[in-house]
């Protein structure tokens, strides 16, 4: 069992297999994560000096008590009583405060004297009772919500933000954020996940209704009109450039019995009056043609609204296409498109992306600081997340503390302690000494006068 310097048992002893790491002036990393550095060490170092000047004033007063008591015996005058009472009461005084100091971290002597070794012995205790006094006083809704009124986040939010410099830093970290989150990402997973969404969600929702509400008012705002000039056009084109297919489709579904001559002007004639059609159609917006297509999409469109037979071939046809491998390949590789387009812009600085989020966070840090309403939104907002997280989880907050400390290894949370504070408890012994002797002093004096 290793002593200290002023005598006392100290039963934090290195344990065997640690002369390496003591010898190097750290000691190893105990059990439970708590650790002691260099740093530690060096604090030690300066407690074991105050104790030895502690312990030195005690033996100083005794060799002073000595002397003083030999020298009254030997009728050296009163004054030696003086002195003597003096250095008798700064013993009495240190030897108090050394055992108080002492039975702080182990017992006195190694003496098994109870209430000693309160911090190796307590430590589980002083740990839960630093958790509760940590939620009670730290983590209420109250203290954090003043605290965070006081501080004005919003305002320095704000007046930060404002700074192009600055706006430029989040925005390349947010960046290189956006890029980490989708390199870690599998697009196998994130295809999967797309790809069953989008199923699931078009699966939920009949989409007859819609579509027919969306038809029906490109029909009254006669928005169809342009397809159908489309279409007229292209079919005019392709029937002047393929007369001769057109002809020999319809001489080749004729009978074989019938003259060919009489074949080539039936389809010739067929050519004529479907070129003339097609024309006609192109020509005249009011065609008969056209407005028997504005009546049939109408109804289409109504039907798909009311009529319970369209609605259900409707259904019927979308799961048909989105049960399709080539529909679901496309929509899982739209994940990889919409990921590449996203990585490109945010390693490129001047992209349309970078350049906006960077122009919103300077507008955000400008509105912050000139817009009273927003600003107090913001901070309404903030202390409200902030009081949620700490009331819902104060006790897993409080928890970690009591069983964090509750894991440390008891000798090495008691160097640890000592080493930051033991300095100021050796500064108790020798008050302790000091204040001891002129109380010894004060009372030989008075008893001396009172006793006449």
């Amino acid at each position: 069992m290793e002593r200290s310097p002023d005598g006392g048992a100290n039963a934090s002893a290195p344990s065997a297999g640690t002369s390496a790491d003591a010898s190097a002036g750290v000691l190893p990393t105990p059990p439970g994560g708590l650790t002691y550095s260099a740093s530690d060490e060096e604090k030690r170092r300066g407690v074991r000096r105050m104790k030895t000047l502690a312990t030195g004033l005690l033996l100083l007063v005794a060799a002073v008590y000595a002397l003083a008591t030999w020298a009254r015996s030997a009728g050296a005058g009163p004054w030696a009583g003086y002195v003597a009472a003096a250095a008798e009461a700064g013993m009495v005084g240190a030897l108090a405060d050394w055992f108080a100091v002492t039975a702080l971290f182990r017992r006195p002597m190694g003496l098994p004297i109870p209430h000693t070794a309160i911090i190796p012995t307590k430590k589980d205790q002083l740990g839960a009772s630093l958790g509760e006094f940590v939620g009670e006083n730290f983590l209420s809704g109250e203290v954090v919500r003043l605290r965070l009124r006081t501080v004005g986040i919003a305002s320095r939010l704000g007046g930060w933000l404002a700074e192009p410099a600055h706006a430029d830093r989040v925005t390349s970290e947010l960046a290189t954020a956006l890029r980490g989150a989708l390199t870690v990402l599998r697009d196998s997973d994130v295809q999967a996940v797309v790809g069953e969404a989008v199923t699931r969600r078009a699966d939920a929702q009949e989409v007859a209704p819609g579509i027919g509400a969306m038809l029906e008012k490109v029909v009254a705002d006669g928005g169809h009109r342009r397809i159908v000039d489309l279409v007229c056009v292209r079919a005019h084109d392709w029937l002047l450039a393929h007369g001769d297919s057109v002809m020999q489709a319809v001489t080749g579904g004729a009978p074989g019995w019938t003259p060919r001559f009489v074949d080539r002007k039936v389809g010739e004639r067929v050519y004529k009056e479907l070129l003339r059609f097609i024309t006609e159609m192109r020509d005249m917006p009011d065609h008969p043609a056209r407005g028997a297509v504005d009546r049939f999409l109408t109804d289409f469109a109504g039907d798909l609204q009311s009529d319970t037979d369209t609605r259900a071939r409707v259904e019927r046809l979308k799961s048909e296409v989105l049960g399709r491998s080539e529909v679901q390949d496309l929509i899982a590789s739209a994940w990889g498109a919409v990921r590449a387009m996203v990585v490109a812009a945010a390693e490129d600085e001047r992209s349309e992306l970078r350049l906006r989020v960077r122009a919103g966070l300077v507008s955000l840090g400008t509105r912050l600081t000139g817009d009273d309403r927003m600003r107090a939104k913001m901070d309404t907002w903030l202390e409200d997340a902030a009081v949620y997280v700490v009331t819902t989880y104060r006790d897993e907050i409080t928890a970690l503390i009591t069983e964090t400390i509750a894991g440390w290894d008891a000798d090495h949370t008691s160097r640890k302690i000592e080493a930051h504070i033991g300095r100021d408890l050796q500064f108790i012994r020798i008050n302790g000494t000091v204040v001891g002797a002129l109380a010894g002093l004060a009372i030989y004096t008075v008893s001396g006068l009172l006793g006449g």
